[in-house]
C-alpha cells in the first residue's frame, strides 16, 4: 500500500532537506521503494531532471539517497527568485511565469492541481513518499490556499512531523509556539516532533524534551545531534556552503553574488586535500593570495553585475589578473566576463544594456528559451571528457570563442581569453568528473588526489543514514506513514 510522511519545520533552514535525504536513504536500505517530494520549493540551485525540465537541488540529492534519477514530479513547484519582490515560476519542470510575490497567492489555486497529480503519481510508482514541506506552518498568514505545508497535507491527508532546530536557540519556543497559532485542524495532523542539529550531550535537553511532550501533547522521535560531514552533501542555500578552514592550498575565491545560482560546482573542489575554497561575501575584499576568482552562476546576471560592482569586486578583479591571476565565469559569470549583456527583451527586467568587466572578449544577448539540457563535454585543454549540464537563456560570442572552454558534439563551447588566465563556459557540474577534476588542476600546479567525489557522496549519505538510525526513532517515524 502506498504510503506518506511530511517533514515540516518550526522555519526555513532548520535541517528538514537533510533529514528527508537521511530518511529516503534509510528506507532504501530497509528494502523499500522511496521517494522524496516536496510541494513548492525556493532556490535559485535548480538539478536537471532527465527529462531536461528543473527541479529543486535538494530533491536532486533526496532522488540520490533513493537510488533515483530525479524527475520533475519530486518538486512540481520550484520559485526562482529573481530580485527582491518577485520570481520565476517554474511548473513541472517548466517556466510558467514570472511574478511579484503579493501576486503568486493567485497562482497557488491552480498549482495545487499540478502538486497533488505529481504525488499521486510518485505514490503509485513507490512504497513510500517523504515529503518535505517550505519554510513554516506557524506562517499562518500564508496558509490560505497553502501549497507547501498545511494546505498540502490536509489536501494529500498526510501525517507531519515538526522539525525544530536547537542550534539557533528557542528551541521550546519554536515547536510550542508553532502549536499554538495553528488550527485545530492543523495541530491534530501533527503527529510529533523532532529536535535538529544539536551540539554536545543530547541528554542535556532531556528535560527540555519532556516539556515540549508535556506542553504540546506530541510525541518526540528523537534528538539528533550536529551531523559534521553534512558539508561533503551538495548544499542547496548558499549560506550553508560550509568551507572548512586550511591554511594552505592552492587558492579559489567564489564571489558569493546576490542571486548566486548552482554554486555547488564548487564541491568536489571545496573536497579537494590540494585546494583551499573562499565564500566571499558582500563588503569583503578579494585577497591578494587568490590563485583563482570564480564568477558562479547567476539568476539575475545585469542585477548581479550592479551588485559585483557595489563591492568594489570590478576593480579586485582587474587587480588580480594584473597580478597574473586565473579567473573562471560559469553560467552567468561567464556572462559578466564578456564586454556587455543585452538584455532588448527585458528579460531580468526592463530593457538594458549593461556593460561587463571586459576580460573575455564577447558579448551576451538575452533572449530565447531557456536552455536546459543534460550534456556530455571534451574538454579543449586537457581533452578529459565532461559530463554536466546546461540552464541558462541568451547566446555569448566573439573573437575569444575561436578559443573555446570545451567541445560538445565538435562544436565549441565557452571561451578563453588570448593569454589562458581567464575562461568562461556554460557547463554546470564539471567538476564532479575525478579524471576531469584531477588534469585541470593538475594544469594548475596542483597536485592530484585520489577522491572519488561520486563515492564522497554515496559514502556521506551512508553515513547520515546511520546517524538517523543511531538517533531517531526512524520505525516509529515509518509507522505513521501506514
Amino acid at each position: 500500500m502506498s504510503r506518506a510522511l511530511m517533514i515540516q519545520g518550526t522555519g526555513s533552514n532548520v535541517g528538514k532537506s537533510m533529514l528527508v535525504a537521511g530518511l529516503c536513504r534509510a528506507v532504501r536500505r530497509r528494502g523499500l521503494s522511496v521517494a522524496p517530494f516536496k510541494p513548492q520549493n525556493m532556490s535559485n540551485n535548480a538539478a536537471v531532471a532527465q527529462e531536461g525540465r528543473e527541479i529543486g537541488r535538494a530533491q536532486a540529492l533526496q532522488a540520490r539517497a533513493c537510488g533515483l534519477a530525479p524527475h520533475t514530479d519530486m518538486n512540481p513547484v520550484l520559485l526562482k527568485p529573481e530580485t527582491d519582490t518577485g520570481a520565476q515560476v517554474i511548473v513541472q519542470g517548466k517556466r510558467l511565469t514570472s511574478t511579484r510575490a503579493r501576486d503568486y497567492a493567485r497562482l497557488k489555486l491552480q498549482l495545487m492541481d499540478a502538486v497533488l497529480e505529481s504525488f499521486t503519481r510518485l505514490k503509485a510508482a513507490h512504497d513510500l513518499v517523504i515529503v518535505e514541506g517550505a519554510g513554516s506552518p506557524a506562517e499562518i498568514n500564508l496558509r490560505q490556499d497553502d501549497i507547501a505545508n498545511m494546505g498540502f497535507a490536509e489536501a494529500a491527508d498526510v501525517p507531519v512531523v515538526l522539525c525544530g532546530d536547537i542550534e539557533r536557540g528557542g528551541v521550546i519556543a519554536q515547536i510550542v509556539g508553532t502549536q499554538a497559532v495553528l488550527s485545530a485542524a492543523d495541530r491534530a495532523r501533527i503527529s510529533g516532533f523532532v529536535i535538529n542539529k544539536f551540539r554536545g550531550d543530547p541528554s542535556l535537553f532531556d528535560d527540555g524534551y519532556a516539556m515540549i511532550e508535556a506542553q504540546t501533547g506530541w510525541r518526540g522521535y528523537g534528538v539528533v545531534p550536529w551531523f559534521p560531514d553534512a558539508w561533503h552533501l551538495p548544499a542547496e542555500d548558499a549560506l550553508d556552503f560550509v568551507v572548512p578552514a586550511r591554511a594552505e592550498g592552492f587558492h579559489i575565491v567564489c564571489l558569493r553574488l546576490s542571486r548566486i545560482a548552482n554554486f555547488d560546482d564548487l564541491d568536489p573542489l571545496m573536497q579537494e586535500p590540494g585546494c583551499r575554497v573562499t565564500m566571499l561575501g558582500p563588503g569583503e575584499v578579494i585577497p591578494a593570495d587568490a590563485d583563482l576568482v570564480v564568477l558562479p552562476g547567476s539568476k539575475s546576471t545585469c542585477g548581479d553585475l550592479d551588485f559585483l560592482r557595489a563591492q568594489g569586486w570590478d576593480v579586485d578583479l582587474l587587480a588580480h589578473h594584473r597580478r597574473g591571476g586565473r579567473v573562471l565565469g560559469i553560467c552567468g559569470g561567464y556572462q559578466m566576463l564578456g564586454h556587455c549583456v543585452d538584455d532588448p527583451e527585458g528579460i531580468e527586467g526592463p530593457p538594458r544594456r549593461t556593460p561587463g568587466l571586459g576580460l573575455l572578449n564577447v558579448t551576451t544577448v538575452m533572449g530565447g528559451d531557456k536552455h536546459l539540457t543534460r550534456i556530455e563535454a571534451v574538454h579543449a585543454a586537457t581533452r578529459q571528457t565532461v559530463s554536466g549540464y546546461e540552464i541558462h537563456i541568451g547566446q555569448t560570442d566573439g573573437p575569444d570563442r575561436s578559443r573555446p572552454f570545451a567541445y560538445v558534439d565538435g562544436r565549441p563551447e565557452g571561451a578563453v581569453s588570448v593569454d589562458g588566465r581567464v575562461a568562461g563556459s556554460y557547463l554546470h557540474g564539471l567538476f564532479s568528473e575525478d579524471r576531469f577534476r584531477r588534469a585541470w588542476l593538475s594544469g594548475l600546479g596542483v597536485a592530484a588526489s585520489g577522491l572519488s567525489y561520486d563515492a564522497s557522496v554515496e559514502a556521506t549519505l551512508d553515513a547520515l543514514a546511520d546517524h538517523l538510525e543511531a538517533h531517531l526513532d526512524v520505525n516509529g517515524l515509518l509507522k505513521l506513514a501506514e
